[in-house]
């Protein structure tokens, strides 16, 4: 089984800040390992050159039969037994070994009757230096890991904080903040001003020109090229909502005349059933053509509730009788909520018509609390509708309809400050549920 990280070692930072002292150790081990072979060596070399010089001197004193000098001698017993050996054999060599606790430098070859000639020579100061350096290895290794970390962190945290920017700003702009930037300094100067209107829930009309002051372009990086595409991608994005929210606007209010005129002709009609189909289709552009122009408004934010406290139960049940479809009310647990009355009739009429249109009885309407639900015993929502939201004008699998009054639900229960959900029940059905806020 694979080990549960932490969720703080999956980020950047902690993956970045991991390589590098991966990477600083591996380095650090080779360097020191290297200086350690190196400098080994030349000291090792350097006490065998002094330990064979001295042999060469001993040798000559023993041959001519003068006194050896302090630390020289055949066959002494603390002469290791491999360098004896060696020695017996006809050669001259060298080795490392304890003699009486300090290391020692042995050097030995052979001399008659199958003996060996060794010298001594100290080499404790050798040891010494090279255990100092190890140390001196392991403790600038240390300090530069440190002082890498510290930098790399520093460097790793500045581009974390830029990319979390980001993100934060993606966020916005899928809320629907079409105003936010990230403005990376990165990315060039400034363009001049930009104006746009805020569409996220909650925040009300909002028109804003942001000059600021030109920055200097410095060198641009990944980072600061993903910042430029999203800038790049919100403001296209805000240019081509905006033109959809103008040309929704601009169509429904050249439709108001024609059609006033025409519902006022429709009107002067003889009775019967042609007169009562013309008078049914006028009677629907109208209504699309409201539904049009009530969408331009949350669209734009330019909406305003009125707020007071009202019984959730009885304007729900009010909801019901203006929708005439004989809807079943189930109070379960009444509350007070402070809310725009008229935006919350909309909702739930919406809701309520949307389940006897597109859905089949019988259609319930509870209120258990501050929380609304309607239900239908059809065939349920849309998968692309349960997961995404309504989408205006869209329907599937033959129905009819435009496809607003779901739209135009969730848009009035924003500006309430609700939260709108759809799903469909395990048994079958649409179900559509309206949180709101308790007094």
């Amino acid at each position: 089984m694979r080990p549960v990280l932490p969720p703080w070692s999956r980020t950047l930072a902690a993956k970045a800040a991991a390589f590098i002292t991966v990477m600083c150790c591996a380095l650090a081990a080779l360097l020191g390992v290297l200086v350690h072979v190196q400098v080994t060596n030349q000291t090792v070399g350097q006490a065998r050159d002094q330990a064979l010089q001295r042999l060469t001197q001993a040798t000559e004193r023993y041959e001519a039969g003068d006194t050896l000098r302090r630390g020289a001698g055949v066959d002494p017993p603390e002469l290791p037994g491999e360098l004896r050996d060696l020695a017996v054999a006809g050669d001259r060599g060298t080795m490392v070994a304890e003699r009486e606790g300090r290391p020692t430098m042995w050097a030995a070859g052979p001399v008659d009757g199958e003996r060996a000639l060794a010298v001594a020579v100290d080499y404790s100061q050798q040891a010494r230096t090279i255990e100092g350096l190890d140390r001196a290895i392991l403790w600038s290794s240390g300090l530069a890991i440190g002082a890498t970390l510290l930098v790399g962190a520093f460097a790793v945290t500045r581009v974390t904080r830029r990319l979390h920017t980001t993100a934060l700003v993606a966020r916005r702009i899928s809320a629907g903040d079409l105003d936010a930037r990230v403005n990376d300094p990165r990315t060039g100067p400034s363009t001049g001003p930009r104006t746009g209107l805020r569409t996220g829930p909650h925040t009300g009309p909002h028109t804003g020109s942001r000059t600021g002051p030109r920055r200097k372009a410095g060198p641009q990086d990944e980072v600061a090229a993903v910042a430029a595409a999203l800038d790049s991608m919100a403001a296209s994005l805000q240019g081509k909502l905006l033109a959809e929210q103008r040309f929704t606007a601009d169509v429904a209010h050249e439709l108001r005349t024609p059609l006033t005129g025409l519902h006022a002709a429709a009107e002067l009609l003889p009775p019967g059933r042609p007169t009562e189909l013309v008078r049914d289709r006028v009677a629907a552009l109208r209504t699309l053509t409201e539904d049009l122009l009530e969408i331009s408004r949350l669209d734009t934010g330019r909406e305003r509730v009125e707020l007071d406290t009202e019984r959730l139960g009885p304007l729900a049940e009010r909801a019901v009788r203006a929708a005439g479809n004989g809807t079943e009310v189930r109070v379960v647990r009444d509350v007070s909520v402070e809310t725009d009355r008229r935006r919350l009739e909309r909702v739930l009429g919406n809701l309520v018509a949307n389940a006897h249109k597109h859905g089949r009885g019988p259609v319930v309407l509870t209120v258990d609390g501050p929380v609304v639900t309607v239900r239908d015993h059809g065939d349920g929502f849309p998968e692309y509708l349960v997961a995404h939201g309504p989408q205006r004008f869209r329907t599937e699998g033959g129905t009819r309809g435009h496809g607003l009054g779901l739209t135009i639900a969730r848009g009035q229960a924003e500006v309430l400050g609700a939260r709108l959900e759809f799903a469909n029940a395990p048994e079958g059905g649409a179900v559509a549920t309206l949180k709101l806020a308790a007094e």
